[in-house]
This record gives C-alpha cells, sequence and structure tokens, in this order.
C-alpha cells in the first residue's frame, strides 16, 4: 500500500541503508518497541509492514528508523506511465566498483612488481588509492559507522578497520616517516624482522580489499531477490482492457475504469476482466492459475467468475462485482509480499564470524599496543605492532569468499538448467527436510490427454476414437483438443463434420461419415434417449475413481464407448520423487485439484500425504502449519496459485516452464520443467553452501595465523601481501571445484537441455 490506512493503522516503509539481515533485525527490534507497534522488515524487499495504534503516527514511525541510523520513507504511488527500464539499483555500486577497478589495479601492480617502482610511485600509489579507500569503500565505512552507534559489529565493520587502519598508517609513514622520500621501494622479501614501520606503506591492501569486497557486494546485489518483480508480473496477468456494456454497445475502455455493477463482455479467449457474475452465456472457464485444477470449471448465468481467468469457450456477459484492488488477483499480489514479508532472511555468515572476530582483532591490538610502550619499545614501533594486526585480520578473501563460490555454483547451475537467486538462498537448503510438489504442471504435465479409450462390447475402439476426435476438432474446449489431437495421432487425418453443434456445458454434437454422434456427458446423452448400459457404466466408474474425467460416445442410438481424459503424470515424477526421498526429504502433494485426482497421482509417484482441494491462501496456510510443526519445507510450483506458497516456504523452487510470477516468486529456477533437476538443485545449492563455508574458514584461517607475527612486530608487507594473495588464490581454486558438479546418474537430459520457448521467462540475475 502507497499511503497509510488509518482505519486498520497499518502502513507500508520504504527502507534505506540496510547492508545485511541484522540491520534488518534492528530495525524491526527498534520499531516493535514502541507502545502498540507490530513490525516486520524485510531485507531482500527493502520494506517494514507496520501496524500502530495509540497516539503513534507514521511520522513518528519514520522518525525512530531514522534515529535508528537508517532511512524512511512512505512509498511514492505508482505512476502508470512510468518507465520501469532505467530503475536499476545497482548501477551505482557498479560505477564505484568500476572506478575504484581501474585505479586499483595500477595501485596493486606497483606494490608487488618492483621493476615498476619508480622514484615517485609511491606518491602515485597515494593518489590513486585515496579515491578507492574514502570514496570506493563508503558503503563499508557507512554501515561500519551505524554498527558502531548500535554497538554491533559486521564485515563491514572488519572492512572499514582494516583498510582504514592500512591507509591511514601509509599517510603516516608518507608524510611522518622516511616512506615519502624519492627512491624508496618494498623489496620482495619474504623476511621476518622488526621494525618499526615508519617505511612501510599498505596502499595497495586497502585499496585491494576494497575493491574486491565492492565486486562481491555487486555480485549480490544483482542476484538479491527482489519481490516488487514478482508483483509486478502478478499484476500484468490481468486483462489490459475491457469490452463494457453502456446502453447496449459494447465499448473498450482501460480495466481501470471498469466500475463494480457494470456488465462486461469475454469473448473465448479473452480474459476475464474482474471478478462478477455471468449474466448471460455460458462457457469453460480456464481457472487452472486460480484453482490449479486442470479440468475447465463450466459456468452459466448466475455463476461466479474471478477475473484474469481464461474464458476457454463460448462468449459470456459478466457483472462486475469486485474491481481494482478488491480482485482476487490483487489479493494474491498481496499473499506473496506477505509472505516475502515474513520470511525470515538468514543473516550471511561473514557477518555471524565478523560480530566474533571484531572484537577480539580490536582487544588484540590494543593488547598489543599497551604491551610494546610497556616494554619500552617506543611509540612507533608498538603503533607499528598494533595497526599492522588490524591490517592482517582484514582478509581481502572474505570479499571473494561467498561471491567467487556464488559465481561458479550459479555458472554451473546455469549450464544445468538451475538459476540460484541469492547467497541467502543457499542457507536455506541445508536444514530442509519437507519438500510440498505442487501437482499439476509440476507432477503431471498440466495439459489434457487422453489416457484411455474403452469401447462398448463389440466395438472397435479406433473407429470410437476417430468418430469422437473428428467431432471435437470443432470444440475448443481442453477436453476436446485432447481427444482430437489423439485421434489424429492414432487413427491419422481427421474426418469432416456436418451439422455440428455445442450444446453448453453438456458436450458436442454433428455427423461424421453420416453417421450422427454425440460426444459429452451423461445427461447429453438421457437427454436424446439414450441409455448407458451396465458395462459402460462399470468402466465410467473405474475412470472417475482414478482421476480421470469420463467423456462417453454414442452414435445410432447406442452408447459406443468411454474416452478417459487426464493431466498425465510426467514420465520422471516418481523418479524425481525417489531422488528427493534420497536427499533425506518428506514429500507432501499440495493441489488445488480435487482430492480423488489428487490421490491417484500421489499413488502413482509415491507419495504418502497429501492436501487437496486448496486455494491460493490456504496453499500458504499448508506451508506455515508444516512450518510450526517444526519442518524446513522446499515448495516446488509453477503456477500463479503457486506464487504465495513459494514465496512462504523455507526454499522455493519454479519450474521454468510455470509462469513468470511464480518464477519471479521462488528462490530456485528449474529451467527445463523436469521435477528430477529440484534433487540436484538441492545437492548444487547445498555443494555451494559447503565450499562458502570453507572458503571463509580458509579466509580467516591464513589470515589469522599472521596475527601473531603482527603482534610481534615482526610483520614485513610482503608476508602481509603473501598472506592476502595466498588465501585469495586458495578461495578462487576452491570455488572453481564447483565447476566439476554433476547431475545424478540418469538426470542428464532433466537438466542440461534447456527449451529453446521458455528463455523469455528466465529472470536475469
Amino acid at each position: 500500500m502507497s499511503t497509510p490506512d488509518v482505519r486498520t493503522g497499518e502502513v507500508e516503509l520504504v527502507i534505506g541503508g540496510m547492508t545485511c539481515a541484522s540491520c534488518a533485525a534492528r530495525v524491526e527490534k527498534k520499531l516493535n518497541r514502541m507502545d502498540g507497534v507490530t513490525a516486520t522488515v524485510n531485507y531482500a524487499t527493502e520494506k517494514a509492514r507496520v501496524s500502530y495504534g495509540g497516539d503513534v503516527t507514521p511520522d513518528d514511525l519514520i522518525a525512530t528508523v531514522e534515529r535508528t541510523g537508517y532511512t524512511a520513507a512512505l512509498p511514492e504511488p505508482p505512476a502508470p506511465d512510468a518507465e520501469p527500464a532505467d530503475d536499476d539499483p545497482t548501477r551505482p555500486l557498479r560505477q564505484r566498483l568500476v572506478v575504484s577497478t581501474l585505479l586499483t589495479v595500477p595501485v596493486v601492480a606497483m606494490a608487488m612488481v618492483p621493476a615498476l617502482q619508480f622514484t615517485y610511485w609511491q606518491w602515485l600509489s597515494l593518489t590513486l588509492a585515496a579515491p578507492v579507500v574514502v570514496w570506493g569503500g563508503l558503503p563499508f565505512h557507512r554501515a561500519a559507522w551505524t554498527n558502531l552507534r548500535h554497538g554491533a559489529a559486521t564485515m563491514d565493520t572488519l572492512v572499514s578497520l582494516g583498510t582504514g587502519a592500512a591507509f591511514l598508517w601509509s599517510l603516516y609513514a608518507l608524510f611522518l616517516g622516511t616512506a615519502g622520500e624519492p627512491g624508496m621501494t618494498h623489496p620482495f622479501e619474504l623476511t621476518i624482522a622488526r621494525t618499526d614501520g615508519s617505511a612501510n606503506v599498505y596502499l595497495e591492501a586497502a585499496a585491494g580489499v576494497t575493491t574486491f569486497l565492492l565486486a562481491g557486494r555487486y555480485v549480490e546485489a544483482r542476484s538479491k531477490r527482489r519481490a516488487g518483480a514478482a508483483l509486478r508480473a502478478l499484476l500484468e496477468l490481468g486483462a489490459k482492457e475491457v469490452a463494457v456494456l453502456r446502453g447496449g454497445v459494447e465499448t473498450r475502455v482501460p480495466v481501470e475504469r471498469l466500475a463494480v455493477g457494470e456488465e462486461f463482455v469475454v469473448r473465448p479467449g479473452e480474459k476475464i476482466a474482474a471478478d462478477g457474475v455471468v449474466t448471460e452465456g455460458a462457457s469453460a472457464v480456464d481457472a487452472s492459475m486460480l484453482t490449479g485444477e486442470s479440468v475447465p470449471v463450466e459456468v452459466g448465468p448466475g455463476d461466479a467468475v474471478v477475473g484474469a481467468t481464461v474464458n476457454a469457450g463460448g462468449r459470456l456477459v459478466v457483472r462486475a462485482t469486485r474491481v481494482g484492488t478488491d480482485t482476487q488477483l490483487a489479493q494474491m499480489a498481496r499473499l506473496v509480499e506477505e509472505a516475502q514479508n515474513g520470511k525470515a532472511e538468514v543473516q550471511r555468515l561473514a557477518d555471524r564470524i565478523s560480530g566474533v572476530f571484531v572484537p577480539i582483532v580490536l582487544a588484540l591490538a590494543v593488547a598489543t599496543l599497551g604491551f610494546w610502550i610497556g616494554a619500552g619499545a617506543g611509540l612507533p614501533a608498538a603503533f607499528t605492532a598494533a595497526v599492522a594486526v588490524l591490517i592482517i585480520a582484514c582478509p581481502c578473501a572474505l570479499g571473494l569468499a561467498t561471491p567467487t563460490a556464488l559465481m561458479v555454483g550459479t555458472g554451473r547451475g546455469a549450464q544445468l538448467g538451475i538459476l540460484i537467486k541469492g547467497p541467502e538462498v543457499l542457507e536455506s537448503t541445508r536444514a530442509v527436510d519437507t519438500v510440498v510438489l505442487d501437482k499439476t504442471g509440476t507432477v503431471t504435465t498440466g495439459r489434457m490427454t487422453l489416457a484411455d479409450v474403452v469401447p462398448a462390447p463389440g466395438e472397435d475402439a479406433d473407429r470410437v476414437l476417430a468418430l469422437a476426435g473428428a467431432l471435437e476438432h470443432g470444440s475448443e474446449h481442453p477436453l476436446a483438443r485432447a481427444v482430437a489431437e489423439a485421434a489424429a495421432v492414432r487413427t491419422g487425418p481427421l474426418r469432416p463434420v456436418t451439422g455440428f453443434a455445442n450444446e453448453a456445458g453438456l458436450g458436442v454434437r454433428g455427423v461424421v461419415d453420416g453417421t450422427a454422434v454425440l460426444v459429452g456427458r451423461a445427461g447429453l446423452l438421457a437427454r436424446e434417449g439414450v441409455t448407458v448400459p451396465a458395462g459402460v457404466q462399470r468402466a465410467q466408474a473405474d475412470a472417475e475413481a482414478a482421476g480421470r474425467t469420463a467423456v462417453l460416445v454414442a452414435w445410432d442410438g447406442a452408447v459406443r464407448g468411454v474416452l478417459a481424459v487426464a493431466d498425465a503424470v510426467k514420465e520422471t515424477s516418481a523418479e524425481a520423487v525417489r531422488q528427493l526421498r534420497d536427499l533425506g526429504l518428506h514429500p507432501v502433494l499440495l493441489t488445488g485439484d480435487n482430492a480423488t485426482v489428487a490421490r491417484a497421482v500421489a499413488a502413482e509417484v509415491g507419495i504418502d500425504e497429501v492436501v487437496a482441494e486448496v486455494l491460493p491462501q490456504e496453499k500458504v496456510d499448508a506451508v506455515r502449519r508444516l512450518q510450526a510443526g517444526g519442518r524446513v519445507v522446499a515448495m516446488v510450483g509453477d503456477g500463479v496459485n503457486d506464487a504465495a506458497a513459494l514465496a512462504q516456504a523455507d526454499l522455493g523452487l519454479a519450474m521454468g516452464t510455470g509462469t513468470d510470477v511464480a518464477i519471479q516468486a521462488s528462490d530456485l529456477t528449474l529451467v527445463r520443467g523436469d521435477l528430477r533437476a529440484a534433487a540436484d538443485a538441492i545437492r548444487l545449492a547445498r555443494r555451494t553452501l559447503a565450499v562458502i563455508k570453507g572458503n571463509l574458514f580458509w579466509a580467516f584461517a591464513y589470515n589469522v595465523a599472521a596475527i601473531p607475527l603482527a603482534m610481534a612486530g615482526l610483520l614485513n608487507p610482503m608476508i602481509a601481501g603473501a598472506a592476502m594473495a595466498f588465501s585469495s588464490v586458495f578461495v578462487v581454486t576452491n570455488s572453481l571445484r564447483l565447476r566439476r558438479f554433476a547431475p545424478l546418474p540418469g538426470n542428464a537430459d532433466a537438466t542440461t537441455a534447456v527449451p529453446s520457448g521458455r528463455r523469455a521467462a528466465v529472470p536475469a540475475a
């Protein structure tokens, strides 16, 4: 919502200046301390949803956030003609990174290659490094200052301390020490010797660390999940124009100008513009977006219809009952946002480590300073040792630990058709113990197909199918299309039909090869005086018990057979469920389809737990119930009706063959749409997380090992540089191992091939 709702005392604030999940937790804590205020702050969407009462006003909420050290504002109302293409939140960070990189490369080269150290090279290094450390590192310094005000320490604190110490000591050495003298060089020596540091500059460390970390921050910003994209995709699903009946004349107007109570026309194939009630006409409506049920719903006068669902059959006249933000589509958009707001963001591993590491390093630096002053070594030598502790404790490999593993892991995933959206996704995968699977389009194909032809005694199955297929070819109903397509494949070219008529909600009639044929429900046959014999009734009952839709075929006054049509289970789904079980996951089938169909599908693929006949809100509630029971839930889905549940789940996986809304609301996308890829996606995410943890350990370990040398005053700048370089090389090499990740045996065709028709649905990283 863009303005405060005085009646409910709810408001949404846009929060600025947060750099990690702990920032979001800090803002949330401050807001919740206010009387009558309940707030949830989402780091990923940079929004706070706040309920307030009493004398509290939105201005009070904003003031509290600003006192905490962040910015807050009410969202700007959306401008309909605004161009979103230019709104790239990563552009300032990209500019900072590009400039810093161009300035840093020569600084590092001069420091590490003695041959490049001309007479006044150190002053050129200062000129190039100063903008990098001060302007390039400003996001880290600003965040460190905010953390300091709240007595907290994160990776930003460590970066700001280390680069600041290296830069300030370099200024001291250049202006007050001997490092500024003409002809000063940094020989490439790995000797351990005590020095007062007045001849040493650490500009390459200060600039290099800043640039490395800017690169890591940029990669994270690019991959950070944006809830706004899911909401925009949801709202894009609605109709843009509507044919309103005014004075008996159809007038096409933008959908925003449709009012409650007005009647509008929906032609076959069009989206229904708003929630309403049918006043004229009969048709089949594809409501799978909302319900997940693959069989279209037959509607007629008096039946309710939902906006953004598709009219699959005849012409309808609908009276609008809910428009704009009151429609079910708009409510689903709110569901997605609320689910994402309520989703706990994982604090970065580096921040958690830094929270312990920074105070220890500061204590060691102070202890080192005090020890050497007490030992009579002199103030310069004591400061040299103390500052050296700060410098060596800031590992540049820390900036590479997460982004390099993420880049290699996501790159390998992209090759396999698995898209990982951000580092916070990886944290969720290790603990996942339950996987909730949507039925339609995920476990099944999502497309109606002919499952069986059961001829009456003495009839030929191919003839039954050929006549039914010829007749059904004239109908737009999804069941009819399934029969016609199967007949064309199995019996050859479809025969011509005369006298075709569509009996709304019942079936079709027509003449094929001089024979009057009826295809449809038992009601159509009863109306024509055709009785259904016991054997055919049993076949019909068996088909329906198996979760299929039974279509009767009759001619010459007798029933000639039953066609069983169903949303077919994908050939690979049973194997995929087995693979997920092997990863220690408990599968649950969750669907808006009816319970009979759901249980039949679950039995076929090996799932014991089924939750059926649920609406989108109930899907979210089902995920929440599992989470409340202590389960860590992964959700796999493909439809609009899955979007909110995907956002609510601890880990959301979307089929790339599904809707853009589901893809935007998820954490992982399986481009191929093969459920077997879900197991490989979870394996890859877990492997990537393990590499990140290993990287972080070694990024700290190499530098921690050198801290005793720094405390002893024996730290040579080359040793510091070598430790940093070695830890960085190790981190990159360790990350590159992810390139060898391979899918499970037999899964190659589930992951490596990317369908050509679905590239547009793949969101940019």
